[in-house]
């Protein structure tokens, strides 16, 4: 891949919008008494779609390190991660890689699902059930159907389907990566009892990530269509083409 100035100036174009929406807040952080998702997680899987895999990595990786330095995430400087992540798991989608993408996918779910002592898998495995739908979604039809979809540009419904689909997988992909970060800073340190992994997290998170990651699927998908359409007309193709 070769990076151009053209590239640059997208990176940092996005880098600041994402860091500018990183201050509004959406979701409390269940476990984390005053940390917030943000609406830059709604940004996070149309950065990745119109960037790429690694500029639009590039740029939530920049926009959420730069917020960071003036608000505390849940994770510290390291709270553009879980952003980064999904970035990447869209942009690998707009690039035509649902192999990797499933890859990717898959790996995260592993790690997570079975951490040692406190993985869902061991404790409360019901809380995995709707990341298994997301691993089906993406292992299926309907991803390879979003990936042309999201090229149709005249016509918004497909657009919208295509951009849905991808986003869905791909902040599942960042839910498990925060999951992931959450085991790995909050065992045993900060949450040593068996018990509240099972019932403070998985039990209790059960049905609210779903919720949050399909309003952020939805309004990703609202935003998505237009923003998508409207920058098409500068010349411009998803996947940083």
């Amino acid at each position: 891949m070769q990076f151009k100035s053209r590239d640059l100036a997208l990176m940092c174009v996005f880098a600041a919008l994402y860091a500018v929406l990183s201050f509004i807040s959406l979701f409390p952080v269940i476990g984390d008494a005053g940390k917030f998702i943000t609406l830059a997680s709604v940004m996070a899987p149309l950065i990745g779609i119109m960037l790429g895999p690694y500029i639009g990595v590039g740029a939530v990786s920049i926009g959420g390190f730069i917020w960071s330095l003036s608000q505390t995430g849940a994770f510290g400087l390291l709270s553009f991660v879980p952003g980064a992540s999904t970035a990447f798991g869209s942009g690998l989608l707009s690039t035509s890689k649902q192999a990797w993408s499933l890859v990717f996918y898959v790996t995260l779910f592993l790690l997570m699902a079975f951490y040692p002592t406190i993985g869902p898998w061991w404790l409360y495995p019901h809380y995995l059930w709707f990341q298994i739908i997301g691993l089906i979604v993406l292992a299926s039809p309907l991803t390879s159907i979003a990936m042309k979809f999201i090229h149709e540009y005249d016509n918004v419904a497909k657009l919208s389907f295509g951009i849905g689909i991808i986003s869905l997988s791909s902040t599942l992909a960042g839910q498990m990566t925060g999951s992931l970060m959450f085991e790995l800073t909050r065992w045993p340190l900060v949450y040593p009892q068996i018990e509240y992994w099972r019932t403070g997290q998985w039990q209790l998170l059960t049905f609210v990530y779903p919720f949050e990651r399909f309003i952020i699927t939805l309004t990703a998908t609202l935003i998505g269509a237009p923003l998508i359409r409207t920058i098409r007309t500068y010349g411009f193709e998803v996947g940083g083409k």
